[in-house]
């Protein structure tokens, strides 16, 4: 197998460190013959609707501007764990854009306060609040993004049969937001859950939160660092050097 793809590297302790998390990444990844996080999942097609943000807008236009997406998406148990078990869940969503890069969102079960909107916690519904941990810039404003419950919308249920259950007899909904680090949620979408896909797509679907951003986004810190390099480990062990949907990495 050839070597890792190399890191530019700001300084040599960086790049040291940056090899680790590659190395590490790989050696996990094929361990688990797949996907290094949430390897358990069912996707979807899907629509993503979007009414704007009430109140000041953040500078996105994907968010502030009204507008009909065409999306697939990918529901998740990080460990996982057996059956409905409480789990670290997770929401993957590819937002199709016209000819342009695609936007990734991942969101893990979370907390809706201010104070635990940054954590995962464990949940065993489907159903509740998704964030994405890993906050985004805009300009200078720091944002969370997160999918929550439709409070109209059918359950998503317990475990994964349930949620594709639940998909083949309803038109499930999650509610898309935006927040500050200490201020509410305010909705400005919705993401419309339609019809599963099959085994072989859901495996081949590969999902790039740090690469796949709106330009007016970006994401900065320690986790997105890790999360970029642990995709790409993730990247070399599976031999995942094409695209898949529009993406130009793998998720893990």
């Amino acid at each position: 197998m050839p070597a890792p793809p190399a890191t530019p590297p700001t300084s040599r302790a960086a790049g040291r460190a940056a090899t680790a998390v590659v190395r590490a990444a790989a050696a996990l990844t094929r361990l688990r013959h797949g996907r290094l996080l949430h390897p358990a999942g069912r996707s979807f097609s899907g629509e993503v609707r979007i009414w704007g943000t009430a109140g000041p807008p953040t500078g996105v236009p994907l968010l502030d501007e009204p507008g009909r997406y065409r999306a697939t998406l990918r529901l998740s148990k990080g460990v996982p764990t057996p059956g409905g078990w409480p789990d670290v869940l997770g929401l993957a969503l590819r937002v199709h854009s016209d000819g342009g890069r695609p936007f990734d969102l991942l969101v893990s079960s979370s907390g809706a306060a201010p104070g635990l909107r940054h954590l995962p916690l464990p949940r065993r519904r489907f159903s509740g609040t998704y964030s994405t941990i890993m906050c985004y810039r805009a300009g200078r404003r720091r944002l969370w993004l997160a999918a929550l419950a439709d409070p109209e919308s059918a359950d998503l249920g317990r475990s994964l049969a349930a949620v594709t259950a639940t998909v083949r007899t309803d038109a499930p909904r999650l509610v898309l937001a935006v927040a500050s680090a200490v201020g509410p949620w305010r909705p400005f979408g919705e993401i419309n859950v339609g019809v599963p896909l099959s085994a072989r797509e859901d495996a081949a679907l590969a999902f790039d939160p740090v690469g796949n951003v709106p330009t007016e986004l970006r994401t900065a810190g320690l986790l997105a660092w890790l999360r970029a390099q642990t995709y790409r480990g993730s990247r070399w062990a599976r031999g995942a050097a094409g695209q898949s949907g529009g993406s130009t990495a793998a998720t893990v």
